[in-house]
């Protein structure tokens, strides 16, 4: 999969589910829940423990599924995670070796960054999307700021991100959210509450579908 799809993907689906646990144990099933409530585009975070090994297995598994590494620091994780199938990286600062690596795979690479210096920052590096992160603190009200002055930026909210406020996030400018305990939570990923999480994500996507029909009248 090329950069360009696997970022026509992102900004269709506009939602991405991200998945940090204490275990890998299950995460094969969250994915599973998670494609039966309509979310494809799935982020396993480098702080669950043996994250590259699930990676590998659930692209192995899921090739249908865009899945990328998140919280990723450095070159070496990248090109790790790349070889073992990630389709995007997605890093919580401005992280220029990451980038670098990135580019020369031609795999997405969303880098995090909040204020405005930080996000100008992360497109000139090379990012294709800039994760707005943490985003609870400010809401859709600060990305709507922030694309003001630099529309030309790609901004992917994350935190904060739940059914009530991913529609003001997009109608803010956001291309697509990312969703974390509000769409995969702890207990429900202890439990293997596969169903309460496949309901989760049908929310969101009927959350999306409903900010995108208000754009469009």
């Amino acid at each position: 999969m090329q950069t360009a799809d696997a970022l026509a993907r992102i900004k269709t689906e506009k939602i991405v589910a991200i998945i940090r646990a204490d275990s890998s144990n299950g995460l094969l099933d969250c994915a599973r829940a998670l494609a039966a409530g309509g979310l494809t585009s799935i982020e396993l975070t480098m702080t669950t423990p043996g994250a590259i090994a699930m990676l590998e297995q659930a692209a192995a598994e899921f090739p249908d599924f865009l899945f990328g590494l998140g919280t990723v620091l450095d070159a070496e994780t990248t090109r790790a995670g790349i070889l073992a199938g990630a389709k995007f990286i997605v890093t919580p600062a401005l992280r220029p070796d990451v980038i670098t690596m990135c580019r020369r795979y031609r795999v997405p690479v969303f880098a995090g960054a909040l204020t405005p210096t930080e996000i100008l920052s992360a497109w000139e590096t090379g990012a294709d999307a800039v994760k707005v992160f943490p985003a609870e603190f400010f809401g859709p009200a600060y990305i709507k700021s922030v694309k003001a002055p630099l529309p030309q930026i790609d901004l992917v909210p994350t935190g904060g991100v739940t059914p009530d406020t991913i529609g003001e996030f997009l109608k803010a400018g956001a291309t697509a959210c990312a969703a974390g305990s509000a769409l995969v939570d702890g207990k429900s990923l202890k439990e293997k509450n596969w169903a309460a999480i496949t309901a989760k994500a049908k929310t969101f996507v009927k959350a999306v579908a409903a900010a995108s029909a208000s754009d469009k009248r």
